[in-house]
Order: C-alpha cells, then sequence, then structure tokens
C-alpha cells in the first residue's frame, strides 16, 4: 500500500515538527540566564548510568549458556567494555570497542 502524495507531505511535516520540538524545547523551558533546576540537574548525573543498564540487560537477556557459543563472545566483549572504561573512562569507546570485539568474533571466530 502506498501512502499518497499528501499523507507524504504530512508525515515529513510531523518528523520536521517533531525533530524542531524536541530540540528547541529544552531551550524554552530551561532559558540560560535562569538556573537549572535540581531534578534536572540530578537526572542529567543518573540517567546516562540508568540507559547502560538497561542496554546490557537487553544485550544479555536472549543468552542461553548451554546452547551456541555458550555466551563466550558477550562475556568476552563485557571484558572489553569493562577493561576499556577503567583504562580510558570514555563511555562510547567502551560501547564502540565491546561492539566491534564482538561483531569480529561472531563473524570470524565462533
Amino acid at each position: 500500500m502506498k501512502m499518497t502524495i499528501a499523507e507524504q507531505v504530512i508525515t515529513i511535516g510531523m518528523v520536521i515538527l517533531g525533530t524542531v520540538l524536541t530540540r528547541f524545547l529544552p531551550f524554552l523551558l530551561f532559558p540560560a540566564e535562569k538556573p537549572t533546576p535540581k531534578y534536572i540537574q540530578y537526572l542529567g548525573k543518573v540517567l546516562p548510568c540508568a540507559v547502560f543498564g538497561l542496554l546490557v540487560i537487553y544485550c544479555l537477556k536472549n543468552i542461553d549458556i548451554l546452547t551456541g557459543s555458550h555466551g563466550i563472545p558477550e562475556m568476552i566483549a563485557i571484558v572489553v567494555v569493562i577493561s576499556l572504561h577503567l583504562w580510558k573512562r570514555q563511555m562510547l569507546l567502551s560501547i564502540a570497542g565491546g561492539t566491534v570485539i564482538y561483531m569480529l568474533l561472531v563473524q570470524f571466530v565462533f
């Protein structure tokens, strides 16, 4: 089923509106001349760790240690992520490094 031109224009308009709102709304709600509320500062501190924890749980939820590669590539990738994070303390590097190692292990070793 194809979308009509009107439906396509409406869809694109809604995507643009959603993007603009998510980009500009924080600046309207929390202007630079006012102090940032304490609960927003708190969320800025705890949400990255919470998201990282959810990512770990989501990635490991379907591992069956009794079949296949027994979770070995996942465990090696976890060790790489922890090692990189302890070494450099950069979350993006840790996630990217673990992902690359995991993909290489799954594609070429296991």
